[in-house]
């Protein structure tokens, strides 16, 4: 799956990731291969990002706005 973490004042990741864990505004869900596509809210939390050799990384947000789409991750953050 393609990632692509943006904030208003420069893109924060881009790649290929196995797994994506985001701060939903009701609780904490995951994004895996085949996702169906969606549209959620972000509340303040971390992103955790496990790329394709198992490494993971963790990015801050206050909030923002993701999109699942055909394998390909929007996330657009404050």
């Amino acid at each position: 799956m393609k990632l692509e973490i943006t904030s208003p004042d420069k893109q924060i990741f881009s790649g290929d990731v196995d797994l994506v864990q985001l701060p939903g505004c009701d609780g904490l869900f995951e994004i895996l291969h085949n996702h169906a596509p969606m549209i959620a809210s972000l509340g303040k939390g971390k992103i955790k990002v496990q790329d394709e050799e198992g490494k993971l990384q963790y990015f801050e947000i206050r909030g923002g706005v993701c999109e699942v789409l055909e394998n390909k991750i929007t996330v657009l953050a404050e």
